[in-house]
C-alpha cells in the first residue's frame, strides 16, 4: 500500500497532514496569507482534500492555530517540570530561556502565535495564558510583582530574538533576570551623630 493511498484510507491522518501543512504556513508567512491551495501544496493533497475537511479557510486558520496553541502548552509543561526540578532563580529561568531561543521552530511559532493576538482575541487569551503561566510559575518565590516584571523581560527577550540574528547572552538573560528578582537591601540605619561637646 503507497503512502498515498494509506493516507485515502485513513481520513484522520490526512486532516492531520493538512492541519500540520496550515500550521507550518502560519509560522512561516503569517496568519492572513495562507490559502487552500498554498496548504494543499505544502500538504501533498489534491486542493479538493482541503475544502472536504474544512469547508472555509477561517476553520482550516482555527484549526492550524489550534495545532499552534498545543504547541505553545506543551512547552509550558516542560517549563514547568523543568522549573519543579532545577528551582526558580534567575540563572535557572535564564538557562530554560536561551535553550527554548535555540529552538528555531519554537521562536518562529511563538512568533505566529504573538503576530496573530494582535488581530485575533482568541489568539490574544492563548498569548495571555503563555504569560500568566510564566507569572504563576515565579510568583510564589518571588511575588506577583517581581514576577509580572520578569514575564515582561522574558517576553522582551523571545522579541528580541525574532528581529535579530543572534539571541542574547544567557549570562545577560541571568544577570537581568536576577536585577529584576533579588530585593533592593534594606538601607543600612544611618549611626547617630554624636554631639560634639567642648
Amino acid at each position: 500500500m503507497t503512502e498515498r493511498t494509506r493516507r485515502r484510507r485513513d481520513p484522520e491522518a490526512r486532516r492531520r497532514e493538512i492541519v500540520i501543512a496550515a500550521s507550518e504556513l502560519i509560522v512561516e508567512i503569517g496568519v492572513d496569507a495562507i490559502t487552500h491551495r498554498k496548504v494543499a501544496a505544502r500538504a501533498g493533497v489534491p486542493l479538493g482534500a482541503t475544502t472536504q475537511y474544512f469547508a472555509t479557510l477561517d476553520d482550516l486558520r482555527d484549526a492550524a492555530l489550534r495545532s499552534l496553541a498545543d504547541e505553545v502548552e506543551t512547552r509550558i509543561e516542560i517549563t514547568r517540570q523543568a522549573v519543579i526540578a532545577d528551582g526558580v532563580t534567575p540563572a535557572g529561568l535564564a538557562s530554560l530561556i536561551h535553550r527554548s531561543l535555540e529552538d528555531a521552530r519554537a521562536v518562529q511559532a511563538d512568533r505566529a502565535v504573538v503576530t496573530a493576538a494582535v488581530h485575533d482575541p482568541r489568539v490574544r487569551e492563548l498569548a495571555r495564558h503563555w504569560s500568566d503561566e510564566v507569572v504563576g510559575f515565579i510568583a510564589p518565590v518571588h511575588g506577583r510583582d517581581r514576577a509580572r516584571a520578569a514575564a515582561v523581560f522574558i517576553d522582551g527577550v523571545l522579541w528580541h530574538a525574532q528581529i535579530h540574528d543572534e539571541p542574547l547572552a544567557e549570562s545577560l538573560i541571568r544577570d537581568a533576570l536576577t536585577g529584576i528578582l533579588t530585593p533592593e537591601s534594606a538601607p543600612a540605619a544611618s549611626a547617630p551623630h554624636s554631639r560634639r561637646t567642648d
